[in-house]
């Protein structure tokens, strides 16, 4: 990201700093905080890891079911924000989402451990759990039903498509002067718009 020069399109920058993050984070430099809104206007924010960005948007997967998907599903809008502290950056997102296609949720569950897989069906998420033994019951359920088969997908577990409006970038500066670059477009369609900010 070139700040006195910042390239056309913000994704071809996030994609850069996230391939730097990539060398240079302890752990997991996909991970990224996701703010949402629950039905009393309360905010509500938890970490999760992004599984995949493109012009269409960032993607991640989750159960349908849980608070975060609720949230989503009754407002259509999240925020993201993901912070590197090894090369003290800040990416922050806002848009609108979507639900994936079942194409690649399917293709996305496929790939993962079948541990993870088995732990999609045995976790009834942000719900209630009495105890450990609980759980762990119902991941031995689900180990013993699939024992002799592939793990399928539950119809309740599927990914989110956050559609960017808005993409801001941070750069830490000497004496708090920090870089601060964001892009905005008005849909999908339009072309985004660059402003310099104050730090």
């Amino acid at each position: 990201m070139n700040f006195q020069s910042p390239p056309n399109n913000p994704i071809t920058a996030f994609a850069g700093w996230l391939s730097e993050a990539e060398k240079t984070e302890l752990n997991d430099p996909n991970a990224m905080s996701v703010a949402t809104v629950d039905k009393l206007g309360m905010p509500n924010v938890r970490v999760v890891l992004l599984k995949g960005v493109s012009d269409g948007g960032f993607v991640f997967y989750t159960n349908l079911e849980s608070a975060k998907s609720n949230e989503l599903f009754t407002t259509q809008k999240a925020a993201l924000g993901f912070h590197w502290k090894s090369l003290n950056r800040q990416v922050r997102v806002r848009g609108e989402v979507e639900q994936v296609s079942d194409e690649d949720a399917d293709q996305y569950y496929a790939s993962r451990a079948r541990g993870s897989q088995i732990g999609a069906w045995a976790s009834k998420q942000s719900t209630p759990l009495s105890d450990r033994d609980t759980l762990e019951a119902r991941v031995k359920e689900f180990e013993e039903k699939f024992s002799d088969q592939e793990v399928p997908r539950p119809s309740y577990w599927s990914g989110w498509l956050i559609k960017p409006q808005e993409i801001e970038f941070w750069q830490d500066g000497e004496f708090r002067l920090h870089d601060r670059i964001v892009y905005r477009r008005d849909n999908e369609t339009s072309d985004w718009q660059t402003t310099r900010l104050f730090p």
